[in-house]
């Protein structure tokens, strides 16, 4: 097991990575300092690794809560679900929560945490890449509104993340394309060097070779983790994290969660965001080409649908949590892949060229 620090004064707390954690003597004990535990999956996720976790907790008492499976149940009522379950059952401020399962819900169960009784520890075990190398670290909580994706939250830190990479193996192509997404967006953002690796190894992710699963979703934690313990509550650098994203939360409020997994809208949105850097002037055609056929050969969209205009992606874009009272914010790289920055001032008409090259791409 590997772990890498989150390094957060008295919210730190370390990622835990490795083969078989979830069958490894009882490394979910370490977390849990009362006696009551609530587990919250899905029957999807619970099927496969719930009794696992259950071993771990023996001796503990110990309540399981399985919520809808699917990115359109990350809402108020699944949430509201989840508060009454654990009020029916008699749980207070000693009981910790543990999220099983991907993104949907650690950020459901999650917000959980950080609502019920103002505030119970909570624990992620992320089985999908996408949530062991995005979602899982980082504390930030939420669900979705019908106008806009995660509008309703709390940054709320996780007692501890636990990556068990064996999970990985019996999650579906389309779903560890989506993980590769964020992977792709880190180097992105941060490091060629990383970028350059997962160029070279993205065959072999996407083959589920363990040692090149491990040294991304290191990678990954790592510039995560360095970025989140300079700006927790994304007043500034985490909002690089975000590159791809502005585009990303439009494709799936205008196509209804659920349609397009996150990681494939980030993938779209990322090319579409490069594709803006380059006629902005801030990278080259050439790492703008890159980009895109990283993430085509990662098995992602390269494009918006076309069901969403670029009158509607626009209006939904006006709504992201990301904008300011100045206007839409883009992360965008500036001079080379590795190197991004935050940009307010993008004229509109030449982020409608990049929104229509998009389109005429799924034509």
């Amino acid at each position: 097991m590997e772990k890498i620090r989150v390094d957060l004064g008295e919210h730190s707390y370390d990622i835990c990575i490795g083969s078989g954690l979830l069958r490894a003597g009882k490394v979910l004990r370490e977390k849990i300092l009362g006696r009551r535990v609530f587990v919250v999956s899905n029957q999807v996720v619970a099927d496969h690794y719930l009794d696992s976790v259950l071993h771990q907790l023996e001796g503990l008492d110990t309540d399981v809560h399985l919520m809808p499976d699917g990115e359109q149940f990350k809402t108020l009522q699944t949430l509201e679900s989840i508060i009454g379950d654990l009020l029916a059952k008699g749980h207070n401020r000693s009981t910790t929560i543990v999220a099983l399962g991907g993104g949907v819900v650690g950020d459901t169960a999650g917000y959980a945490a950080a609502s019920y009784q103002r505030g119970v520890p909570f624990v992620q075990v992320p089985t999908t890449l996408l949530s062991q190398v995005d979602s899982s670290v980082g504390g930030k909580t939420a669900v979705n509104h019908e106008l806009g994706k995660n509008m309703i939250g709390a940054f709320y830190q996780p007692k501890g993340v636990y990556v068990d990479t064996d999970t990985l193996q019996t999650l579906p192509e389309r779903e560890l394309s989506a993980g590769l997404a964020e992977i792709i967006k880190h180097g992105v953002l941060a490091d060629s060097d990383y970028f350059d690796v997962v160029e070279k190894d993205i065959g072999q992710l996407r083959q589920k070779d363990e040692s090149a699963l491990i040294r991304a979703i290191k990678g990954s934690c790592k510039i995560k983790a360095a970025v989140v313990a300079q700006d927790e509550r994304e007043s500034g650098k985490r909002a690089l994290l975000n590159f791809g994203h502005t585009f990303a939360h439009a494709i799936e409020t205008g196509m209804g969660y659920g349609q397009w997994l996150h990681g494939e809208a980030v993938g779209a949105g990322m090319v579409m965001a490069a594709d803006l850097s380059a006629r902005l002037g801030r990278c080259s055609l050439d790492d703008s080409q890159r980009i895109k056929t990283l993430v085509e050969r990662a098995g992602l969209p390269t494009a918006g649908p076309l069901e969403v205009s670029t009158d509607a992606m626009l209006a939904f874009m006006a709504k992201d949590k990301k904008a300011t009272d100045e206007g839409l914010r883009f992360v965008l790289i500036e001079g080379g892949i590795g190197k991004t920055e935050i940009v307010q001032d993008v004229p509109v008409s030449v982020l409608r060229e990049t929104l229509e090259a998009g389109l005429r791409l799924c034509e």
